[in-house]
């Protein structure tokens, strides 16, 4: 197909951040042999605007993916974080271009009352809607006139490309890390704090943007997580099923052993032994004293997550689900994290 992605491309980061999920998407669908054209809504607003006031460019970047879509004629249109592209842009473009497909990516968490909003927005003018967050909670989108479905954070073999798994505790002389910089809806900082209290005495853990340590960006974030034995998969809010930030590929693509809390259900998903969850702050500090003493354990349960989602949860997978299902095509793979739903997106 030939595939229009709408998506924040960080031009004018020179680099500086790390690979994105839209950027894995981009890869993925390229891999499966479609034609894609890029088409980055905020640089292209900032390029064309007077002085270079992003704001003043947003009607001549919609002008600008309309003339792109003439040009390029795509047959499925996947807007992702595109907040300057307005809906009547994209009903514009379906008028246009009457059997072009346009489904809409989001990859925000749903305790942020303006995403769920921008959702709700989207939904008007989409055919389908892919979140991040699971079935439990998107039944509030439906009757909407998208189809609603849960998409995951993939892992893209080119970014996650370590495998500490493989490395002894010698090798790696971070024990613990865990990286923010947002503190926007999350009291997390407190539970680290009184972690590092009881672990920095016994353990090396890195909290890299927190309590005086600076964050890390780019290549500095993949050499942090290339000296790493374990993670905390630690979201700003917990409890949403299926839930997660990019963090969780990221831990697990690189063969780094991860806990996360069991309120995101993701038993339901993943493997046994691939993940390590946890109730309450004392059993989870139990757990990594229990996987800091035995390394054995901990290189087992890191390799088989990291096999996991190299194999069923990768870009390749992740970009063809969101192409099949956006055109109604039926799925070519066996998707573990749409068992449970029809095409339609519908529950079976």
């Amino acid at each position: 197909m030939r595939i229009l992605h709408i998506a924040y491309q960080q031009l004018k980061r020179y680099g500086h951040t790390r690979v994105s999920w839209a950027q894995k998407l981009t890869s993925g669908l390229i891999k499966n042999d479609h034609l894609v054209q890029g088409f980055s809504d905020r640089d292209v607003a900032s390029f064309e605007a007077p002085f270079g006031i992003r704001d003043l460019g947003k009607k001549k970047a919609n002008q600008r993916l309309l003339e792109t879509v003439e040009s390029f004629e795509p047959d499925l249109v996947i807007a992702g974080h595109c907040d300057m592209i307005t809906n009547a842009t994209l009903a514009e473009i379906r008028k246009r271009q009457p059997d072009c497909f346009i489904a809409h990516c989001n990859n925000d968490p749903l305790f942020v009352p303006s995403n769920v909003e921008r959702i709700h927005h989207r939904a008007e003018v989409a055919d389908a809607v892919f979140v991040s967050t699971g079935r439990r909670e998107l039944s509030q989108f439906e009757g909407s006139r998208a189809r609603i479905y849960h998409m995951p954070n993939p892992v893209e073999p080119s970014v996650e490309c370590f495998d500490n798994s493989t490395k002894t505790d010698a090798e790696l002389p971070i024990d613990l890390i865990f990286c923010s910089n947002s503190q926007n809806f999350t009291k997390r900082l407190e539970m680290i704090g009184r972690m590092k209290e009881q672990l920095d005495p016994i353990m090396a853990f890195k909290t890299f943007g927190s309590f005086g340590e600076a964050p890390v960006w780019g290549r500095d974030y993949d050499r942090a997580l290339m000296q790493s034995k374990m993670g905390l998969n630690f979201n700003r809010q917990e409890g949403l099923h299926w839930y997660s930030s990019a963090r969780m590929a990221q831990l697990a693509g690189n063969g780094i052993l991860q806990f996360s809390h069991s309120s995101g259900a993701f038993d339901e998903l993943l493997p046994p032994e691939t993940v390590v969850y946890f109730d309450e702050e004392e059993d989870l500090i139990a757990k990594i004293r229990e996987f800091h003493a035995d390394d054995a354990k901990r290189q087992a349960w890191a390799d088989a997550a990291r096999r996991f989602f190299h194999q069923e949860m990768n870009s390749t997978l992740y970009a063809q689900y969101i192409a099949e299902a956006s055109t109604l095509t039926p799925f070519s793979h066996d998707y573990c994290w749409a068992q449970d739903i029809n095409l339609d997106g519908r529950l079976k």
